[in-house]
């Protein structure tokens, strides 16, 4: 457990805040492209802020100050008719990178783009959404970077025929078996997790150690400061980012990224439209209708009677924490390894911000972050005692047989 005081620093993120001032040296997901097509100027709600995308006097976007309504709702973008910019206000530069338009809020240059694979692969083979939550930020992050709550939030008690799941996680075969990953992690919930520091955040293993002295290996990845990038299937990663709205909603951004086949947008799109709402992107299910809680679903189909969709899950998990999580209360365990150690590194940059407002302390802030490539996040199965060889040489046979350039 924490206290308030540092629960408030971790948490808030406005104007003048310390995490706040820590997200706003990187660049944040502000819109997705296909929101461009409402025009111009789209109202923006990010950190805190009210906002607007425009085109600036060189005809780029540019996300400027605007005058916020008496009655607008956090999440809600008003037509374009009822934004009005706020004189002399700020404005920050924007651009856009595979279906999501990016904005730097922070003082001085912006930073680099790393070169991850969600940002050199071609448009063809990415695909962008992005779902509203109402929480805070960090709790979002934080149940991304908890391998073992797939096993259990996740659990589905009947495995479906993964060659019908295109486009849904943990759907997959687990690699080189015929095991899908649903009974990988149903029957394995207790894995064995490893955090390693990176030049990009952390570097996060969960090892479920088999019969037959064989281990299953899952290789996912905290993005400082808000982002985490996961094996969707042996074809897909989803790089995810969590952006804070205000200090009580957030909106997850994902980039689905395939290695060898373009992506079919039409029917992520569609898979994904049929849980959300527009213009908004809020889910149909949600507290006010239990998220469709069914008990005789969660007595013979799935661990929580929430349906099939898993951001359904995680989305009931963070949401019935509270607006912002009372970390005053809680009780880590050796499961939350990861947590603790994102904790930390968060704290510690505060702490070099605060100390003489420096950026080169922060990681991806200097000129090294556009040569970061990758990273590596896969499932795959070893025998024990090779499990880590045997992860990198298959995201190694992955990125070889790409159509584009994924070598690191």
């Amino acid at each position: 457990m924490i206290s308030q005081q540092l629960n408030d620093q971790i948490t808030r993120v406005g104007p003048g805040s310390d995490a706040g001032a820590v997200l706003r040296r990187y660049w944040q997901p502000a819109a997705l492209t296909d929101e461009l097509q409402r025009g111009l100027p789209l109202a923006v709600n990010l950190l805190g802020e009210r906002l607007a995308l425009v085109k600036g006097a060189d005809g780029e976007l540019v996300l400027a100050t605007r005058d916020a309504l008496a009655d607008e709702a956090p999440s809600f973008s008003p037509d374009a008719d009822d934004i009005v910019l706020t004189e002399g206000g700020a404005s920050y530069p924007a651009v856009e990178r595979n279906g999501i338009v990016f904005a730097y809020m922070g003082p001085g240059a912006a930073p680099a783009f790393p070169d991850f694979d969600c940002f050199r692969a071609p448009d063809s083979h990415v695909f962008a959404f992005k779902g509203l939550w109402e929480c805070n930020w960090l709790q979002a992050l934080e149940i991304g970077i908890d391998p073992a709550h797939a096993s259990f939030l996740h659990r589905f008690l009947e495995d479906e025929d993964p060659d019908d799941s295109y486009g849904k996680q943990f759907r997959d075969r687990a690699a080189h078996t015929n095991m899908p990953m649903t009974q990988v992690l149903r029957e394995y919930p207790r894995p064995e997790i490893r955090v390693e520091e990176t030049d990009y955040g952390l570097k996060i293993i969960a090892l479920r150690h088999m019969e037959n002295e064989l281990t299953h290996v899952r290789v996912t990845n905290q993005i400082f400061p808000g982002a985490i990038c996961i094996p969707m299937s042996r074809e897909m990663t989803i790089t995810q980012w969590h952006v804070p709205i205000d200090d009580e909603t957030c909106y997850w951004y994902s980039m689905f990224t395939s290695f060898q086949n373009p992506v079919n947008k039409d029917l992520m799109r569609e898979q994904r439209l049929k849980e959300h709402r527009l213009p908004d992107y809020a889910p149909l299910k949600n507290k006010s209708n239990d998220y469709h809680y069914n008990p005789e679903e969660q007595a013979n189909l799935t661990y929580t009677g929430m349906g099939l969709d898993i951001n359904v899950h995680d989305q009931w998990a963070v949401e019935g924490m509270g607006a912002i999580q009372d970390r005053t209360q809680e009780h880590l365990g050796r499961s939350d390894v990861a947590i603790i150690r994102y904790r930390r590194m968060l704290r510690k940059m505060i702490a070099a911000l605060g100390e003489d407002g420096g950026d080169d302390a922060l990681p991806m802030r200097d000129e090294a972050a556009a040569s970061i490539k990758g990273p590596l996040s896969n499932d795959a199965i070893a025998t024990t005692d090779e499990w880590e060889t045997a992860s990198h040489a298959a995201d190694m046979e992955r990125r070889a047989a790409c159509p584009w350039d994924a070598t690191v």
